[in-house]
């Protein structure tokens, strides 16, 4: 079989939560079967994969337990949520990728790396924190958390108050070498969970964690350059980008160069909350010499590995 390169892929957390229905453990680890039949098609083509993926939900979820269990267990700090996260949604796409593979009779196994992402101390975002996580509060209860334990808390848009944490710019994948190398051993990689855990350097060279968020597809854009990736591949929930998404003069796009990219998200294409921080991470990916990326849905990644959907994302 021909070796086709390296592709990172990232795979949405909100992935597997099919919907408000659908929420269970079951629920989730069936969603990821179906997206890693997908994947192992890839695997099956040539290419040596590593996967990340979000864990939005699947924080919350957890900041919850630990909110309605206050006064009976400890809480659970933010950093530890995320590591909970890589190894539970690691361990769900072992074991399907492990049972694809043994359907296929492909001899490959797969490895979760729990993941710390550095990021600067001295990043805007911790003096401007923006990211909900958490459960909706009282306006009385937030204050008293704030005051109290020093959180950040707002109205989020007349449903209750919420918790903000910072969400600082990645700078470095503390396990990248060891991703590599399990790569160059013919492991398939899971990875930099939820854009890996936040963690900073002190003066003395040893790592903390921090309470912040980081951007699952700005991580793995770093990931992809760090490793010296060969395609890096978000999956989303449509099938390629588009220019004025759901509007009469919607068009959809097969490629566009990082110039075409910018100046598009210039123009107030792609919106913050959707797809505007995937053709961030793109640009930043192909401005630090990142060779192609492609956006596309889970089912169609076959297809549009061989040009025939997606969006591809190309330098100059």
């Amino acid at each position: 079989m021909e070796r086709k390169g390296v592709a990172v892929v990232a795979v949405g957390g909100n992935s597997l939560i099919k919907d408000e229905k659908r929420k269970t453990i079951p629920d989730q680890y069936a969603a990821a079967c179906e997206s890693m039949s997908h994947i192992a098609d890839m695997i099956q083509q040539g290419w040596d994969v590593v996967i990340t993926h979000g864990n939005g939900p699947q924080v919350g979820f957890i900041l919850r337990r630990s909110e309605i269990s206050r006064g009976e267990l400890h809480e659970v700090p933010l950093d530890y949520c995320g590591a909970d996260t890589q190894g539970s949604i690691g361990y769900m796409f072992q074991q399907a990728l492990y049972n694809e593979f043994h359907r296929r009779g492909m001899k490959r196994l797969a490895a979760t790396v729990v993941t710390q992402t550095i990021v600067d101390r001295h990043d805007k975002a911790f003096e401007h924190p923006t990211k909900p996580i958490g459960s909706f509060m009282s306006e009385e209860e937030a204050k008293t958390r704030r005051d109290k334990e020093g959180w950040s808390v707002v109205e989020d848009a007349g449903r209750g108050w919420r918790r903000v944490v910072a969400s600082p710019i990645p700078q470095r994948i503390v396990e990248a070498e060891a991703i590599k190398n399990l790569i160059d051993h013919d492991f398939v990689v899971i990875a930099v969970g939820g854009g890996g855990i936040p963690v900073i350097e002190q003066e003395n060279g040893e790592l903390v964690g921090v309470e912040a968020v980081i951007d699952k597809d700005f991580g793995t854009s770093l990931l992809a350059n760090m490793i010296n990736a060969d395609l890096f591949l978000i999956t989303t929930a449509v099938e390629k980008v588009a220019l004025n998404f759901n509007k009469p003069t919607q068009v959809w796009l097969d490629r566009i160069t990082l110039s075409e990219a910018k100046r598009y998200m210039e123009e107030g294409h792609f919106a913050k909350g959707s797809m505007g921080p995937k053709i961030q991470a793109m640009i930043r990916y192909i401005e630090a010499g990142g060779k192609r990326g492609l956006i596309t849905d889970p089912e169609n990644i076959s297809r549009a590995l061989a040009g025939e959907t997606g969006t591809w994302i190309l330098p100059d």
